[in-house]
């Protein structure tokens, strides 16, 4: 007996319906959260960090390495990872990769993860604090 394996599944498809799980959070809802315990969490790479600049106060955790560096129970955890009730954000750049990433956050026991709908242009779109990133000035949202 041959157990039939799934269709394959589409990018847009999978971020839909991962997305239809999580409690996204705009710009402002995100800094309200941050505010109050929540981890803001940037996993965009070191160029657009460079580019853009950050957000004050967040924990810069590449994609590759954010499940090793987070989970609660992870012999490579940050110090920041504190609890599998700790609220996180996950912030990438547009809003995309951080879906999947949250999605994994709560594979792993961190019910309370989501992520930025947005990205950090939608941070930096709402005027929200930025900082300069290593070497660079960072850009206003205007340009």
């Amino acid at each position: 007996m041959t157990t039939q394996r799934p269709g394959p599944t589409g990018i847009d498809t999978l971020v839909d319906r991962i997305r239809a799980g999580l409690d996204r959070l705009n710009a402002h809802q995100a800094r309200e959260a941050a505010d109050g315990g929540a981890l803001l969490v940037d996993i965009r790479y070191a160029a657009l960090r460079e580019r853009d600049g950050v957000i004050p106060g967040a924990l810069i955790v590449e994609r590759n390495e954010l499940e090793w560096r987070l989970d609660p129970s992870g012999s490579h955890r940050v110090r920041e990872a504190s609890g599998h009730d700790l609220r996180i954000v996950v912030i990438c750049d547009e809003g995309y990769a951080s879906s999947l990433a949250a999605e994994s956050l709560r594979r792993l026991g961190l019910h309370r993860a989501t992520d930025l709908d947005g990205g950090f242009q939608a941070w930096r779109a709402a005027g929200l604090p930025v900082e300069p990133g290593p070497g660079t000035t960072a850009r206003p949202a205007d340009g």
